[in-house]
């Protein structure tokens, strides 16, 4: 069945290819080629770091302001390399901007694993493969996160860094660090053959940090249970795992309020009902609103 592509889906397809667009431009406006190639003649050229904009999702400058992936911080700080004040308040930065939207926003919308997760997805679908819905529990990505700040105490060095997969597509692209490509290809056998979005959903240690940072976040789905109609198509979309709707569809809770939501929109999109839309703020749960309805009257 071939599925038309929502606005939020649009826009935030073009948010994925902008952001690894923009992490390819400073080595281009330097001269330089792709992955790590100089493309130039024989003359002085600039490095690309000498730009307004430089480096990969797990470190970069804009604007000479730093960007730190909040993972790679931990691990470089229980590895015992210690990290500049600039350096922590770069990782700061990156978690009061995705704690207040959503943790997960990232991989909904930034993170390049998703984006060829979704393009498995779509591959499995026109193969006619058909995969578990889920072979883990999506906390268990939590466990990996502290397990890889554990293992990086051990060693000595950022373990996670040196297989990431979201390095090889990022930093493969803009300088030949194709240090995560034999993960990457891992998670593409396992999304087409073992379970769907089984990195994403369950292993991905960055994706279980932002999963906590996710409780806070202000962006939230929201349904209008009178306009639902229980068809399950948002459970079938659900890029995150279908069960963090549940309370939501059930009538329990009036927004997605689980961390692991990704504020990806896919749901929203594929509503027939448009019960489902984003809301700003951590609405009180529609069973928390029943019990002060019927105790109006708060203890001092």
């Amino acid at each position: 069945m071939t599925r038309s592509m929502g606005k939020i889906t649009l826009a935030r397809r073009i948010v994925q290819v902008v952001m690894l667009g923009l992490f390819c431009l400073p080595p281009l406006l330097a001269g330089w080629g792709l992955a790590g190639l100089y493309a130039g003649g024989d003359g002085e050229v600039a490095t690309p770091a000498e730009g307004v904009f430089f480096g990969s999702l797990s470190s970069s400058a804009a604007a000479g302001i730093p960007l730190l992936d909040p993972l790679a911080a931990l691990e470089v700080l229980a590895s015992g390399y210690g990290l500049a004040a600039v350096g922590l308040a770069g990782a700061a930065l990156v978690v009061v901007a995705y704690g207040l939207v959503r943790g997960r926003a990232f991989c909904g919308w930034v993170c390049p694993v998703n984006l060829i997760g979704e393009g498995v997805d779509a591959l499995r679908r026109r193969l006619g493969i058909a995969v578990p819905e889920r072979v883990l529990d999506r906390h268990v990505k939590i466990a990996v996160a502290a397990a890889v700040v554990a293992v990086s105490a051990l060693v000595g060095f950022p373990v996670f860094e040196t297989v990431s997969p979201i390095g090889a597509v990022n930093k493969g692209l803009a300088f030949s660090g194709f240090a995560g490509a034999g993960t990457l290809a891992a998670i593409v056998i396992a999304e087409l053959f073992v379970s769907r979005r089984v990195w994403c959903r369950s292993l991905c240690p960055l994706g279980g940090l932002f999963q906590v940072l996710g409780r806070a976040g202000q962006m939230n789905v929201h349904i209008n249970h009178d306009a639902c109609v229980h068809c399950g198509r948002c459970e079938e979309a659900c890029l995150a795992d279908p069960v963090i709707l549940a309370p939501a569809l059930s009538g329990d809770d009036v927004i997605v309020r689980a961390g692991d939501c990704m504020a990806c929109g896919a749901c929203v999109d594929t509503c027939p009902a448009r019960a489902l839309s984003f809301s700003l703020g951590r609405l009180p749960a529609r069973a928390q609103t029943r019990r002060e309805e019927r105790d109006p009257v708060a203890e001092s």
